[in-house]
């Protein structure tokens, strides 16, 4: 910690300007004489004070947040009361950055108290404490600091929330019974992890996941698996840094931050309960490495599915995709690709053919030895699919022609809807390639399912691409209403409806036709979107084949989870013969080049 100089020691008066945040909750205008910071916290998730002016709060600077939007220092009671339910700490919001007060610093704060909802009361994230409008006055400096609070395996609970049904505010914290409350008690406080595992890697907005359980649900891979929405995993959190970007460690899945990270307990939009460390651990690799898969055998038919993240020409990661599919996937007969953007990417001019995206990712699959591939697919109307503005996402196939064949059956478009019919005796798509119902509302401003029909050894294979609506929007695990409400599932159910009884219609025509339904399903294999789109005897995701720690196929948070999903009819998994890879190659790794993890179904039709 710097020296002060004797002129910094006398008292120093800053006034703060503050425009208030979005989502601060205020109470009739009040003044509140002078009190300290357990009685601005309370006993609950918002204080009692909200709204009221308070005067001369006493306490320590423990940090000081220069950089952001949220730029502010936090003050701690060196004296803490006996209630384990209210914070010693609190967070003061300057606006800009802060001037004339630094860590060690013993001040007294006049403001206002309000309630600042990060992401706004819409996104039903907890509300966080902090003293606005502030004026303070240093009074000393270089005074020790607040002792931390440790967070382990011991001090943190396994049960998460007392889960009301309903918006948990109000309600007293009890911190000893449930992780959640906990947290909460501890906001503004500084923590301390000591010896963590990363659980979910640096991200480009220099934040990473530990886990202070290095037992809960941990997979082989050194990742925390979420199995059912009752198993949160109470140990994970997240860390920030108060130091600049350049200093924050880029860590993998299974890395270790040794030593002692401590720092102020934050809560933000994006995770919730944050450790803003003023002091970081060491980082210490895992040495975590990318999987390959085998190679399919002669009489296997290997299928994969692989989200490539807005694929567009404008990309660098041509190259790494290539190789992913080469030489970790090990060049399956036909890869389901999801977020192939248009030839222009995110260029909003009406351009939704992606005949070059397609092609360069085939040229630079051969440059890395791969194989020659053909590739189908339907180009989107024009801002119909969702994805990122301009960008036109859509799934394409991609298919080796020296192993698969591809049935085309002209006349699929953008509106054009595919369907199940007989020839000769087998089912077979009207389309191929072909759109699963593009007019019906679980469609709406969202990717198509796209269905084709290909060959294999003289056995016809339907294979049904998917990329069901995105998971955005849902209220947090964190959120202040439990448990959280998960809104996105609405049309995420209707999708599975529909492809479930598409798949339903091709095995009434062919009781033991082979269907794979395959792609980012963006919802969880223990989810009702997963059973709805199995429903009875038609689908069974193949996931599940695998054990419980090892599925998954996306990092989230800490929660290393399954959001990419491959499904196969009864005439598939009868006898058990096939098998299952979910390959990981980015969603554990900082520099990953696509946030999902590909999956591959190998089998004898």
């Amino acid at each position: 910690m710097p020296s002060k100089s004797s002129a910094r020691l006398a008292a120093l008066t800053v006034a703060a300007a503050c425009c208030a945040a979005s989502a601060v909750v205020l109470t009739t205008p009040a003044h509140a004489d002078t009190v300290r910071i357990h009685d601005i916290q309370g006993g609950t998730r918002t204080s009692p004070l909200a709204g009221q002016q308070v005067t001369d709060v006493t306490g320590i600077v423990t940090g000081v947040r220069a950089y952001g939007s949220s730029r502010g220092f936090w003050i701690q009671d060196p004296a803490p009361d006996a209630d384990p339910a209210t914070s010693e700490g609190v967070f003061v919001f300057t606006s800009s950055t802060p001037k004339g007060v630094a860590v060690g610093d013993a001040v007294t704060v006049s403001g206002t108290v309000s309630e600042y909802v990060p992401g706004g009361t819409s996104s039903g994230n907890q509300s966080l404490t902090e003293i606005t409008r502030p004026v303070f006055t240093v009074v000393s400096s270089d005074n020790p600091l607040p002792a931390p609070t440790g967070l382990d395996a011991r001090s943190v609970p396994a049960a998460y929330t007392a889960e009301p049904n309903g918006s948990v505010n109000a309600l007293p914290l009890r911190p000893a019974e449930y992780a959640l409350d906990l947290y909460e008690s501890l906001e503004g406080m500084t923590v301390q992890v000591a010896d963590t595992r990363v659980v979910g890697a640096t991200d480009p907005y220099t934040e990473l996941w530990v886990t202070v359980k290095p037992h809960e649900h941990r997979n082989q891979r050194g990742g925390t698996v979420y199995g059912s929405y009752d198993a949160q995993n109470t140990g994970r959190l997240q860390i920030q840094s108060l130091g600049q970007a350049s200093d924050f460690p880029d860590a993998n899945v299974g890395d270790t931050l040794a030593g002692k990270t401590t720092g102020p307990l934050d809560y933000n939009q994006f995770g919730g309960y944050t450790l803003v460390a003023g002091e970081l651990g060491t980082l210490k690799p895992g040495n975590l490495h990318r999987e390959s898969t085998r190679t399919q055998h002669t009489t296997e038919l290997a299928i994969a599915t692989y989200n490539v993240e807005n694929l567009d020409p404008s990309d660098g990661t041509f190259a790494a995709h290539a190789a992913a599919i080469v030489n970790h996937l090990k060049s399956p007969d036909i890869v389901s690709l999801e977020e192939i953007q248009d030839n222009n990417g995110a260029t909003d001019d009406g351009t939704v053919a992606a005949d070059r995206t397609m092609a360069g990712l085939i040229d630079a699959i051969e440059a890395a030895g791969g194989p020659r591939y053909d590739w189908r697919s339907i180009d989107p109307a024009d801002k119909q699919d969702g994805g990122e503005p301009g960008g036109n996402i859509r799934q394409a196939f991609l298919f080796n022609p020296a192993r698969v064949s591809f049935t085309d059956r002209p006349g699929g478009d953008a509106t054009t809807p595919t369907d199940a019919t007989r020839i000769r005796g087998k089912a077979a798509l009207t389309l191929s390639p072909g759109r699963i119902d593009p007019g019906s509302e679980a469609f709406t401003n969202s990717r198509k399912p796209l269905a084709g029909e290909f060959t294999f050894r003289g056995r016809t294979v339907v294979v049904i691409a998917n990329h069901f609506a995105s998971k955005g929007g849902d209220q947090g695990l964190t959120s202040q209403y439990q448990p959280p409400s998960r809104g996105s599932e609405t049309q995420r159910h209707l999708q599975a409806k529909a492809v479930h009884d598409f798949t339903a219609k091709i095995l009434r025509t062919q009781r033991n036709a082979a269907v794979v339904a395959l792609g980012d399903i963006n919802d969880f294999e223990f989810s009702t979107t997963t059973e709805l789109l199995e429903g009875e005897n038609t689908l069974w995701s193949a996931i599940r084949s695998l054990p419980r720690p090892e599925r998954y196929s996306y990092v989230y948070q800490g929660n290393s989870q399954a959001l990419d999903q491959i499904l196969i009819s009864p005439s598939i998994r009868r006898g058990h013969r096939f098998s299952y890879d979910s390959v990981h190659i980015n969603a554990e790794f900082h520099d990953q080049v696509s946030d999902h993890d590909p999956q591959v179904l190998r089998f004898r039709p």
